[in-house]
């Protein structure tokens, strides 16, 4: 059976991502994002759940960081997630007492509307998490330490399992918000996903050198197969001042001719290229393809070309 991680602690909607594609097996939470992917890469467990990405602030850097450096891992499964929050409090309180508000960053980032008009002088506690806002109010009621705030900006099923009282409701800035999270394994724990037609490969690349152009050749290698890329992302390198990695989300599985041809013109030109997985899309979108060759002319010219290698002529 394989051990399962996510960030925790306990009603994230990181459990619930997790939750939506192994419903009843265990799971261990962990403290943060970095500690999920650790876990994941040093054995401690199989499979881990962190978020990626969200619509309204974008990637998130802890995951797009984890997965550029360190022992490679890869991406098995996505899920997305429609994303709403409620204000929970201990039972008793009321929105004047309210005079300081906890959440993880990501989640006061899409609450900030909702806060300056109604209450415009809370101060905000930063939290590793949405769900441990609401923990430590939950330990206050029962008798822990002071959480040092009055509100939790959560997950409504965090709220309710803790037995906070909920005061506002949908309290995100914009409606249909959502955020993407990632299965992770390590190379070999699991077969990579087979191609569906409708799938997404993840990489880091690492240029080179610093010239005039050398994104737009790394770029190329996708436009000139009619590749569409559906996400990419800068990220320091870690290494020096204005040296940056890209992290990015394309159509298609590394198994299709086109993707394969594409990863192979990254590793000519380029210093590094993470491979993070090929899998299926999990938001319904279809694999966009550019005008040009199709797939089976790919596959065709491959077969041509090993045929001249084999000395079997054209």
């Amino acid at each position: 059976m394989l051990r399962y991680a996510f960030f925790g602690p306990v009603g994230t909607f990181s459990e619930a991502a997790l939750r939506t594609v192994v419903a009843d097996v265990p799971a261990v939470a962990m403290p943060s994002v970095d500690a999920t992917i650790e876990a994941v890469r040093s054995g401690a467990a199989d499979v881990g759940c962190v978020p990626i990405e969200n619509s309204v602030e974008g990637g998130v850097p802890a995951t797009l960081d984890g997965l550029a450096v360190g022992d490679p891992l890869v991406v098995v499964a996505e899920v997305v997630l429609a994303v709403s929050f409620v204000l929970a409090v201990k039972p008793g309180v009321r929105l004047e007492d309210v005079r300081r508000v906890s959440t993880h960053s990501h989640a006061h980032a899409q609450v900030r509307k909702w806060l300056h008009t109604h209450l415009p002088d809370a101060l905000y506690v930063p939290a590793t998490s949405t769900a441990a806002s609401a923990q430590a109010l939950a330990d206050e009621l029962a008798g822990g330490e002071p959480a040092g705030f009055e509100g939790a900006i959560c997950a409504p099923f965090a709220a309710e399992s803790l037995g906070l009282d909920v005061l506002a409701e949908r309290i995100e800035d914009r409606d249909g918000a959502q955020t993407r999270f990632v299965l992770l394994s390590r190379p070999g724990v699991g077969e990579l996903p087979a191609p569906t037609g409708q799938d997404k490969t993840s990489l880091v690349v690492f240029l080179r050198e610093e010239r005039p152009g050398a994104l737009v050749e790394a770029l190329e290698q996708f436009v000139t197969r009619g590749i569409n890329l559906t996400r990419i992302e800068s990220r320091p390198s870690g290494d020096a001042l204005g040296r940056y990695c890209f992290s990015i989300d394309c159509d298609g599985h590394v198994t299709d001719a086109r993707v394969g041809e594409a990863l192979m013109g990254l590793h000519r030109v380029c210093e590094q290229v993470r491979f993070l997985g090929s899998y299926p899309r999990s938001d319904g979108g279809r694999t966009v393809v550019g005008d040009g060759p199709s797939e089976e002319d790919f596959t065709t010219a491959q077969g041509w070309l090993e045929r001249l290698r084999a000395g079997a002529g054209a």
